[in-house]
């Protein structure tokens, strides 16, 4: 299994930051992992799709989760999106009931997020990949230390951005803001995770979408707009 290459705008700005032999780290045991007969997901070609959906450049608001979805044709690369033809998962239903809640959106019936990732979204797990029925099977792999790197080098950019850290795996990775400053230029939200295990912890009434458009708002940039489109030939 060979690692797909990181998208160029992100490989371009991550330079020498690397720690070396990272990637082919991870690419020797996502590759004894396959050859042992376990299924990963989301598709090699998908590792990297929120990285690729969302230029360094575009960045408004960083939605992070905890792994992918592992359930066989859940995860498609964009943190607790599905495709267009997929059940929606618990823990967007979560993420809906919160929406609805907090800034009125009418809930659509598929999971696909696009629409958030186009306008600057970037929808990034802290690690991107995961075997088949086994939730946080590849934590410690490595995925970690790379999307440190990539938050920290978000946060770097002086221009205002949101972040919204989702479940206590997630909140490991808040130093990577929170080491520029606590007065710096971004906003950082931190909840439970929005599973139907900790939801009721505390994720619910968190209002992280009016928020964030309220902060961009304040500093001269356009809000998000939440509310998901009904799917139509333009998104499939």
């Amino acid at each position: 299994m060979k690692m797909p290459k990181v998208p160029e705008a992100w490989a371009g700005l991550l330079g020498q930051n690397l720690p070396a032999g990272l990637l082919s780290q991870l690419e020797s045991r996502l590759t004894a992992a396959e050859t042992a007969g376990a299924s990963i997901y989301p598709r090699k070609d998908q590792w990297f799709a929120a990285l690729e959906r969302v230029s360094p450049d575009a960045v408004k608001v960083v939605i992070l989760g905890q792994d992918p979805y592992h359930g066989a044709g859940q995860a498609h690369g964009l943190a607790f999106s599905v495709q267009p033809e997929v059940r929606i998962p618990p823990s967007l239903r979560n993420i809906y009931k919160e929406l609805a809640a907090d800034v009125g959106a009418v809930p659509v019936s598929h999971g696909f997020l696009q629409h958030w990732a186009d306008q600057g979204v970037l929808l990034l797990n802290r690690v991107l990949t995961v075997e088949a029925g086994k939730a946080a099977s590849h934590k410690g792999w490595g995925w970690e230390e790379f999307t440190d790197h990539i938050l920290h080098l978000v946060a770097e950019d002086e221009v205002p951005k949101v972040f919204i850290l989702w479940g206590n795996q997630a909140q490991k990775a808040a130093s990577q803001i929170k080491a520029l400053g606590p007065d710096g230029p971004h906003l950082l939200l931190c909840a439970p995770h929005p599973s139907p295990l900790s939801a009721y912890q505390g994720f619910f009434g968190t209002k992280p979408f009016s928020q964030a458009n309220a902060f961009l708002a304040a500093r001269g940039q356009s809000g998000i707009d939440w509310q998901l489109p009904d799917l139509d030939a333009r998104l499939l």
